[in-house]
């Protein structure tokens, strides 16, 4: 009997399955309409466990099986009676054997082997094969025969979740809910995280009941992390998973995530892979889908730079393309190097504003092993030959539903930050603020041209050229990401634009206080000054000096 069934949740209704509405918060019946809420889920789930653990109780007692304890890494293996295992697959001391008594740490779920052991090795082999040019692919071909078959301790987590997420340079926090399906979560502190994340996904139609049959010939690895880390991995895994989505929304990879998974099912499962161990290399081939997964010998390293060197970096590249630039239209040397000076001026203000507020302020240097896998699809049987599909199984992940509090009320929006139309605004703005004495003068002089005089304008020029950009660059921006456009969400998929109510209150305050400035003396004087200097501007540029 397949189980994906055993996590869903039924109509009390009709008895039909219920999907989760992350909009709605609830899951409603496709067939009648019905809706359960979260807790009313929850409860309906209660119990599984208990009887799935009686059940294999009774089971056990028809099994011959031992236990091994490493007492080099702590793993603990579950094989038959008979299994010839002297050594630890995982770190290669020897095995300490002993009778094996049933505890609660066996899963209730089980994927069976789909690949055998010969054939796992013959994937290792053509992965070898395919990269001759990896020391990886050299030193595995010497050891394959050392690939061993396990039933791996994972927790599947499915259910709904919510998300505060923000941007790692600042900005306000959104919120997002969505619905996990197919996360699963290794419980092994032995098994390197990275490189079963690569052998996955498995697919779940073939995930079935616990039975010790499946278990014939094979080897389980029981789950030997705490609850508290554990934990840790299922809000660190989920978050994984909706890390693409939320840094497509916010429109950048520094992003941070805070998950709350406390409505999830989880289920302890058993997954079959094959694994391999050989000095500082790993591999994993997945049981079921054939997929091959390798782990780099040697870590890479990857430094950042603090906030401050980036910008000058960033200045030295366009001063050296805008030198470039200015040889190529045949300005000599001294010129061409005299204006770049000035220039570079310009751009170290503009890009020591631009990198202000990143993330990585200091020197660092961060550590990771790369993982190499397998390409194309999920391997299957078809009259008992094994064929590989053409398409890669991917995982499949729920897109996320954003929420803002509208009118006191929890609303599910789409959120939209740099539209074109608010970029080409936002620089027609920055071009009116930096010509507006010349855009007035022609007003003034009825769009003379030849009457024009831009040597009027200097001093504006002088100082709103480079205070502009820099204003765009600290203060648009946060325009940006602290008041995105929003589109509201209807029940029925379709998006109506929300436009927030003129706060003319506000408005009023605003100009009475900037009136007030006009009148209390000292600040009245400067602000009279600048009045009438911004007139001269105007007059000059109109009508020449």
């Amino acid at each position: 009997m397949a189980n994906r069934n055993i996590a869903d949740i039924y109509c009390p209704n009709c008895g039909a399955p219920a999907r989760f509405d992350i909009r709605r918060q609830m899951y409603v019946c496709g067939h009648c309409g019905g809706n359960v809420k979260i807790d009313e889920a929850q409860k309906q789930r209660t119990g599984f466990r208990q009887l799935a653990q009686s059940r294999m109780q009774d089971e056990v007692k028809n099994y011959k099986l031992i236990r091994a304890d490493c007492p080099g890494c702590g793993a603990e293996i579950v094989f038959e009676e008979n299994e010839a295992l002297s050594d630890c697959a995982f770190c290669g001391k020897a095995l300490v054997r002993k009778e094996y008594l049933y505890t609660e740490d066996m899963p209730e779920m089980i994927i069976p082997f789909r690949i055998t052991e010969d054939e796992a090795e013959q994937f290792l082999r053509e992965w070898c094969d395919q990269n001759k040019d990896k020391r990886e692919a050299r030193h595995i071909r010497k050891y394959i025969k050392d690939l061993k078959g396990f039933y791996l301790p994972y927790e599947l987590i499915c259910g709904p979740i919510s998300c505060t997420v923000s941007r790692i340079d600042g900005g306000k926090n959104y919120f997002c809910g969505g619905y996990i399906d197919e996360v699963f979560i290794n419980c092994s502190k032995q098994l390197d995280n990275l490189l079963l994340d690569g052998m996955e996904p498995y697919e779940l139609d073939e995930l079935k009941e616990f039975d010790f049959a499946y278990t014939a010939g094979q080897r389980i690895k029981i789950r030997d992390i705490n609850t508290e880390e554990l934990g840790k991995r299922v809000e660190a895994e989920v978050s994984e998973s909706y890390t693409p989505a939320v840094r497509k929304t916010l429109e950048t990879k520094a992003v941070e995530i805070d998950t709350d998974v406390h409505s999830v099912f989880r289920m302890p499962v058993l997954l079959p892979g094959y694994y391999l161990k050989c000095g500082n290399t790993i591999a994993a081939v997945n049981g079921q889908t054939g997929k091959v997964s390798v782990r780099a010998a040697k870590e890479s390293h990857y430094y950042f730079l603090p906030w401050w060197l980036k910008a000058i970096l960033a200045t030295i590249l366009i001063s050296a393309v805008c030198f470039g630039g200015l040889r190529l239209f045949r300005a000599d040397n001294a010129t061409a190097l005299y204006l770049t000076g000035i220039l570079a001026m310009f751009f170290l203000i503009v890009t020591l504003c631009a990198y202000s507020d990143t993330y990585h302020t200091d020197f660092a240097v961060k550590s990771g092993y790369k993982v190499f896998l397998s390409e194309g699809g999920a391997w299957r049987r078809e009259n008992g030959v094994l064929v590989q599909d053409t398409e890669e199984l991917k995982r499949n992940v729920t897109e996320p539903v954003f929420f803002e509090k509208i009118d006191g009320k929890e609303q599910s929006v789409v959120l939209r930050f740099t539209t074109p139309q608010r970029i080409i605004r936002m620089g027609l703005l920055a071009l009116f603020v930096i010509f507006l004495p010349v855009v007035l003068a022609l007003f003034i002089n009825g769009f003379n041209f030849k009457q024009l005089e831009l040597g009027g304008s200097a001093v504006w020029f002088c100082i709103f050229l480079p205070v502009v950009p820099i204003y765009v660059l600290k203060f648009g921006i946060i325009e940006l990401y602290e008041r995105p456009w929003i589109w509201l969400l209807s029940e029925d998929g379709k998006k109506k634009r929300y436009h927030k109510p003129v706060d003319w209150k506000g408005i009023g305050k605003w100009i009475l206080s900037g009136l007030k400035y006009l009148f209390i003396p000292p600040v009245c004087f400067a602000i009279w000054l600048g009045i009438a200097s911004f007139c001269v501007i105007v007059y000059l540029t109109a009508f020449g000096f």
